[in-house]
């Protein structure tokens, strides 16, 4: 919950994350309602290489080769506003999931981790869009 300056409710946790060496985004999927929508908003909120193919099989690689971000302790994601995406695209949701899922298990027993965190409610949903990565 926001306090009564607006501030972002995760703030701590990002504050948090960065404290640890960690580097932290948002990824807002607010207003998308399918897949190639989907991976336009991958490719550009989280400064994907040039080489993304904008499918599944394309940001797997991009989670699970990190070799094109700069070097980080470890990665905080933060997505937020996906309840739209998830109920326009159920199929497509799931599949994301799926790659979300992989990518943090990939980096589970790696020196470098990284989590993927979805964001839940409006509170979060509107701060999360506004928050700096």
């Amino acid at each position: 919950m926001a306090d009564d300056a607006g501030r972002n409710p995760l703030a701590p946790v990002l504050d948090a994350a960065r404290g640890a060496g960690w580097t932290t985004a948002t990824l807002s999927l607010a207003g998308v309602t399918d897949k190639a929508a989907f991976m336009e908003r991958c490719a550009r909120g989280l400064g994907l290489p040039d080489w993304f193919g904008h499918n599944w099989d394309a940001l797997a690689d991009c989670l699970t080769d990190l070799s094109w971000a700069p070097a980080a302790r470890g990665r905080l994601l933060v997505v937020s506003g996906w309840q739209e995406y998830a109920r326009a695209a159920p199929g497509e949701w799931r599949v994301a999931q799926e790659v979300f899922s992989s990518a943090v298990e990939h980096w589970r027993d790696a020196e470098t981790g990284l989590e993927i965190v979805l964001a839940l409610g409006p509170a979060a949903i509107a701060a999360t869009e506004r928050a700096e990565p």
